[in-house]
């Protein structure tokens, strides 16, 4: 699926992540530990930052200066409501180039959505986009093997590819990056998050 239909299929859904049904403590636990890591000064940036703003209100907690970027214009409509004095990116993270370097960097349930054949580039980048010592969480399948599948969710088809476990520490690694923390935190879905961390230069 192109990026460019996903963020269309989006589009048609985005009310759900602003309304009741919604359980606003998705990935707070996550983020807790990661920004434990991070400095509580400097830029961070939300990627795939959806319309809740709830990512974007705890690094705002922790003290951080953020941003947000996603590709669909109806998810950016309501984050733009809730956080009018926030910077806001639309762009598709395949195609986007970040022009600073950042503390703090978020994927969560967003870069899996990405074509399988740009999931290496898309991490690459984020790892690259951190300054020294920032840290980078982010949500991947939880698998062994590269693959990509698609679902249906509230009436729309979400297409989702992961690289495998292996591939993704190999790439952390060569990117100058640690692995502070990886986790099945939905078992036994396969949901796999991970906390990395750029050492100093």
């Amino acid at each position: 699926m192109k990026p460019t239909e996903l963020a269309n299929n989006y589009d048609k859904i985005a009310d759900h992540w602003s309304g009741s049904r919604f359980n606003r403590n998705n990935g707070i636990a996550q983020h807790m530990r990661a920004l434990q890591l991070s400095s509580s000064s400097g830029k961070a940036i939300d990627i795939g930052c959806g319309s809740s703003g709830r990512l974007i209100e705890l690094i705002q907690e922790h003290g951080l200066a953020v941003e947000g970027l996603d590709f669909s214009n109806e998810m950016l409509k309501h984050a733009k409501v809730k956080h009018p004095d926030i910077v806001f990116h639309h762009a598709d993270i395949c195609e986007w180039n970040f022009v600073e370097q950042y503390d703090f960097i978020s994927a969560w349930d967003s870069i899996w959505h990405v074509p399988l054949e740009y999931q290496e580039l898309v991490i690459l980048k984020l790892c690259h986009a951190l300054a020294d010592n920032g840290v980078l969480i982010f949500t991947s399948g939880a698998v062994d093997e590269a693959g990509d599948g698609s679902n249906p969710f509230l009436g729309q088809e979400l297409y989702h590819t992961a690289l495998g476990i292996s591939a993704i520490l190999k790439i952390l690694n060569d990117c100058n990056c640690v692995c502070r923390h990886l986790e099945n935190d939905d078992w036994p879905n396969p949901h796999l998050y991970i906390i990395a961390q750029r050492k100093e230069t």
